[in-house]
């Protein structure tokens, strides 16, 4: 009798720390820096954003070294055989004729995207720090002391001035490229070049047209032997005698920025529907230039911003970020991510149940970010879909101060 209630309890007690372990599973958010407790199991994670580099420290990686010296190991022994490399679009100069219709619709969307903030911007103050340059969107700016640069108050406050379309969507930019399988452009070459912006020169050699900047278009694709690029047809289409009113460069000339064209375009009057067709340039500039990038090369510097559309960067002795004078001045090119191409600025979100009410200081843990666009169309009554949910904090309610303590 006593041996079966012995094996009763410990079978019930097996089942119930079984229950206990699931039940704690359930509650626990996953996330290390979650400061609160939900019981809902589809709770979202707070997800952190990278922080921002130190200037001796280098960009990561997209491919892993590793990698790279494998790759070229294989390229150091491709080249030492006399042989005839098959070369596939675009490295041997040929569009990739799936991916026009896509640089078109990259193209378009950045002219939307750049005329509906433009628009939104006179509604929906835009708010810099003349100091480090940190962003803020909102009529109301907030009182979060994170101001750390040289010469900023002890205090870390900011000093804040209006913005603009700038400081929401900066732009990018890169030499631009007449033969994009050409010679890369050389330090004496940088005045006489054009620099556009890296998502249109992306654009142009995906397929966009251009009048103001010629783009070469090949009928017949180059070859690769033994390590050297062989071009079989003439410097200049057949239609240009001797390249005759082909100007590659003319930037001191007062041109219009491409992708600006505000009088063909038709837009809604009320704001909701200008900031949901901005949300919807927005994300399709995000998706559909990343696939451009899976095709077209984009390098970037590992150490400052600059980017080069190509399949090598050029070879202009500009950076002057860590450890330049080892590399005489020149950049220290990698693979580019989207997010080089189209940087966000993420500034902090402002709930609807705060608005008017600034964010202060003593619960910034407790506030969510959004790219400064994002947050733009968010206040303008746009829905923002639930790829930035993990980091807008929709989920989180906001405590007093006085109510900060009883948190757990």
């Amino acid at each position: 009798m006593l041996q079966r209630q012995t094996r009763n309890i410990t079978d019930h007690h097996e089942i119930i720390l079984q229950n206990f372990l699931n039940l704690m599973d359930k509650n626990t958010v996953k996330h290390p820096t979650a400061s609160f407790s939900t019981s809902s199991a589809d709770a979202i994670n707070y997800l952190e954003l990278s922080k921002k580099l130190r200037k001796t420290e280098r960009k990561p990686l997209v491919t892993s070294v590793t990698e790279l010296k494998r790759k070229a190991r294989m390229e150091r022994k491709i080249r030492q055989r006399v042989h005839e490399i098959t070369l596939q679009a675009p490295e041997n100069g040929m569009l990739v004729k799936s991916l026009v219709p896509v640089a078109h619709k990259v193209y378009a969307a950045r002219t939307v995207l750049f005329n509906c903030v433009s628009r939104l911007v006179n509604n929906i103050p835009i708010y810099t720090c003349s100091l480090c340059g940190e962003v803020y969107v909102g009529c109301v700016t907030h009182k979060i002391r994170s101001c750390n640069v040289a010469g900023s108050p002890s205090s870390k406050e900011y000093s804040w001035e209006r913005g603009g379309v700038k400081h929401i969507l900066p732009t990018v930019e890169c030499f631009h490229l007449y033969d994009r399988v050409g010679r890369a452009v050389s330090h004496g070459e940088r005045f006489q070049v054009d620099r556009i912006p890296a998502v249109v020169e992306l654009c142009m050699q995906a397929g966009v047209d251009i009048p103001e900047y010629l783009t070469r278009r090949r009928a017949f694709p180059v070859y690769n032997v033994a390590g050297r690029m062989i071009d079989f047809e003439r410097r200049f289409p057949k239609d240009v005698s001797a390249g005759e009113d082909i100007k590659a460069f003319g930037f001191w000339e007062k041109k219009e920025k491409p992708g600006r064209n505000k009088k063909s375009l038709d837009f809604p009057d009320d704001l909701q529907g200008l900031a949901a067709r901005g949300m919807e340039a927005w994300e399709n500039i995000q998706s559909e230039a990343l696939k451009l990038m899976q095709k077209y090369a984009v390098q970037t510097c590992g150490y400052c911003p600059e980017v080069q559309v190509g399949p090598k960067g050029h070879r202009v002795r500009q950076c002057q970020a860590y450890k330049h004078q080892m590399r005489d001045g020149q950049h220290a090119w990698q693979e580019a991510t989207i997010d080089d191409l189209v940087p966000p600025v993420y500034v902090w979100h402002v709930q609807q149940e705060q608005n008017g009410m600034p964010l202060v200081d003593g619960l910034k843990r407790y506030y969510g970010k959004l790219p400064a666009a994002v947050e733009l169309f968010s206040q303008a009554g746009a829905h923002v879909g639930e790829a930035y949910a993990s980091v807008m904090r929709e989920d989180v309610v906001v405590p007093g101060l006085d109510e900060e303590k009883w948190v757990v």
